[in-house]
């Protein structure tokens, strides 16, 4: 009897670690669900939403920040990304939602500093709550969701990386954001529609 309610108490205690694990995996939005709206401030302070994007096919939203150095090694290829794609529709929106108390160097007025010194040709706005990085579920600096524009707003089509390494641009094999969009632009659902992001971890308020 003992080891029959031993037996129990050990399927219970894993069933709901798999259960809890499958619910952590699914925090936030996921590939398939409706954008979540905003509106938050430009670094020019003008306010900014999904709304603003009323001709766009798309868009490639990363939630990044200052100081992290996977987010600056990322600097360049995704001014490249915006600089190729906004012109067929799909710009980059850049988020940053770091705790500026956390780390200094990702406030507001820093934000605007970064933009001029590296010449950001898209917008770059701040998530002051952290409410949007949350209900995103982003996690990491950079960490990607690329939008397809639908009837009714913006749709989740590609969450993860931009690519498949984060150290070296020429070493890179699979670009994912431009896969997401080439296959979204021939009416298909890119392969992968999730990758892991790989960078630092958001700031959050304590």
């Amino acid at each position: 009897m003992t080891k029959y309610i031993s037996l129990i108490f050990t399927i219970i205690l894993f069933s709901t670690s798999v259960f809890g694990q499958e619910a952590a995996k699914k925090t936030g939005l996921q590939v398939g669900d409706k954008a979540l709206d905003f509106k938050l401030k430009n670094i020019d302070g003008k306010e900014i939403s999904l709304g603003s994007y009323k001709k766009e096919k798309g868009m490639i939203l990363i939630f990044t920040c200052n100081h992290c150095p996977y987010s600056v090694a990322y600097e360049d290829r995704i001014i490249a990304l915006h600089n190729t794609y906004a012109k067929s529709g799909f710009p980059v929106l850049a988020i940053n939602s770091n705790d500026p108390d956390v780390v200094p160097e990702d406030s507001y007025e820093n934000m605007k500093v970064r933009a001029t010194e590296k010449g950001f040709p898209f917008r770059y706005i701040y998530d002051a709550t952290q409410s949007i990085a949350k209900g995103y579920g982003a996690t990491r600096t950079p960490h990607v969701y690329v939008l397809k524009k639908e009837k009714k707003g913006f749709r989740i089509s590609y969450i993860g990386a931009i690519d498949d390494n984060s150290q070296d641009a020429k070493a890179v094999t699979q670009k994912y954001v431009e896969n997401a969009i080439a296959a979204i632009s021939k009416g298909e659902k890119p392969d992968p529609e999730t990758t892991k992001a790989i960078g630092c971890t958001i700031k959050w308020k304590k």
